[in-house]
């Protein structure tokens, strides 16, 4: 889609879903990261996150465009536009815009985790780095420790 076909779409949804024209300008804008549109106050045009449409497909990508509608025809009609206002969320559910968008986010790996046994408890325990085990001896019963090797799966520290 290009911003020719952007701009058509939200005019016609524009006209479908709310009744009322859409006369600003509506562009993709590949610098927003967390958030699936923007509206802006005093130009009154709407950014939109091409990696919705590309990543989630036309009907998420929907779901933004009458987000970012609501905070537009709102506002020029000096209601309330904000998220937290009633009006804004009236709005919202009547046209079946997305309160929220996907997360665009990737997950953070587990972290690596050092394993160490007690020789003499056979104590498991659970380090971030790795420790002299010259040096370092259980916690619980003063024993030597042996390195076991390296854990990438997350581990409940506390329990």
């Amino acid at each position: 889609m290009n911003q020719a076909e952007l701009q058509q779409l939200v005019q016609e949804t524009s006209l479908a879903y709310f009744g009322l024209p859409f006369k600003h300008q509506a562009v993709f804008n590949r610098r927003l990261r967390t958030t699936g549109g923007r509206y802006h106050l005093t130009s009154h045009n709407l950014d939109f996150n091409p990696l919705i449409l590309e990543t989630f497909g036309s009907e998420e990508f929907l779901g933004v465009i009458k987000h970012e509608l609501c905070h537009y025809h709102l506002h020029l009609t000096n209601q309330g536009f904000q998220h937290k206002d009633k009006e804004f969320k009236q709005l919202l559910k009547e046209v079946g815009g997305s309160r929220f968008v996907k997360s665009l986010s990737k997950s953070k790996p587990a972290k690596s985790l050092v394993l160490y046994q007690c020789q003499r408890c056979s104590q498991l325990i659970y380090r971030q780095r790795r420790v002299n085990t010259e040096k370092y001896v259980c916690g619980q019963c003063k024993g030597k420790l042996m390195y076991i090797g390296i854990r990438n799966e997350t581990v409940n520290l506390k329990g």
